[in-house]
């Protein structure tokens, strides 16, 4: 019998995680999605992984674009996770972006970021492993945007 995936979902609420939007570029257009799929994996390999799932249009921006960013979020940013967790087109008109080695955007107000050629896709039931090798990554001053138990949170002074 399979374990109930709701109650699956309940109890890694329990475990905090920041917000982050992985960002791509493909055929010119910038795209995105609010994930805390996120891990860093290795350190010489310097690598990430981020889940997708293989149903949403990221996963195939992925797969062909073999590029993205990790930009993590300040509490200044719950809107973005918001706006960049929805389905659909993401409308980047009102974020000031660069971009670096890859051409992945690159949040200007991010707290840190990294930004990964794709190295290997896996399986992972339905979601798709996605690993990065970090070729570029800064930070800077700020508070991290946090998600517990189905809710934004912000850690105390």
């Amino acid at each position: 019998m399979a374990f109930d995936y709701l109650e699956q979902r309940r109890i890694m609420g329990c475990f905090a995680t920041g917000v982050t939007v992985v960002t791509t570029l493909e055929n010119e257009i910038p795209h995105g999605m609010t994930a805390n799929a996120v891990t860093s994996l290795s350190l010489n390999p310097p690598l990430i992984l981020i889940s997708v799932d293989s149903k949403a249009h990221m996963n195939n921006y992925l797969r062909t674009s073999k590029i993205f960013a990790v930009n993590i979020l300040t509490v200044e940013h719950e809107e973005l996770s918001v706006r960049f967790a929805q389905h659909g087109p993401k409308d980047f008109s009102d974020i000031e972006y660069r971009t670096e080695i890859t051409g992945a955007p690159i949040f200007e107000k991010a707290l840190a970021y990294v930004d990964c050629q794709i190295t290997s896709i896996l399986p992972g039931g339905d979601h798709d492993i996605f690993i990065g090798e970090i070729l570029a990554g800064g930070q800077q001053e700020g508070k991290p945007l946090i998600y517990y138990g189905g809710k934004y949170r912000r850690l105390p002074d």
